[in-house]
């Protein structure tokens, strides 16, 4: 995401870019996919029907400086209610294990103590984002979104991938989200299918 002047639309005789005055700039930097932002609280008593009922989609930008808009005009993650998530997937995915683009794939998640992360989840969620959409990963193709879950006693953070059988390429994407968002803790890959059947997931 770093300035591109090529992007940029001339205003007098200078360029006006979100990076000189993110107040009155012209121009906007594109973003190699467009993304797209949902919202979800089925409440304690959620299943798979109302679940979906549920699930908002909220909006999709395709700009770094239409994500800064995004991300500055919506509730924080520390505000939202229990049982909250919110959903960063590339545009045309949905956050469902049902998605053509998700069904064979699994997910990187990290469960992080309430108590301790509560000053800290914007910032976390923030930087798991700026991985996604500024392509910070060797296999972006294999990325398909993120997700962040408001739980009561944590919050959890999730990376979920096109495909579940390459170890390396997994591991790769593992260890680029652990670098990008500096927590400590253990993420843990599991493909989806495996999440309700149990079975010894990757870590690192």
């Amino acid at each position: 995401m770093a300035q591109n002047d090529n992007l940029a639309v001339p205003s007098g005789d200078k360029y006006v870019t979100v990076f000189n005055d993110p107040i009155n700039f012209n121009a906007k930097h594109p973003l190699n996919n467009s993304w797209t932002l949902w919202f979800d609280n089925p409440g304690k008593k959620s299943n798979a029907n109302n679940w979906e009922q549920s699930l908002k989609e909220l909006i999709t930008f395709d700009t770094v400086e239409d994500f800064w808009g995004v991300y500055n005009n919506i509730m924080k993650t520390c505000d939202l209610s229990i049982s909250s998530n919110y959903h960063l997937f590339k545009q045309g995915i949905k956050p469902m294990w049902e998605d053509p683009a998700n069904k064979h794939g699994g997910k990187w998640s990290i469960q992080l103590p309430r108590n301790k992360t509560m000053s800290e989840i914007d910032n976390i969620w923030l930087y798991t984002m700026l991985a996604c959409i500024g392509e910070a990963f060797e296999y972006e193709n294999e990325v398909c979104g993120v997700v962040v879950s408001v739980r009561k006693g944590f919050f959890r953070i999730a990376l979920w991938t096109r495909t579940a059988d390459n170890h390396d390429m997994a591991m790769s994407i593992g260890r680029t989200l652990k670098k990008s968002i500096n927590v400590d803790g253990q993420f843990e890959f599991q493909p989806h299918h495996e999440t309700k059947t149990g079975g010894k997931p990757w870590t690192v």
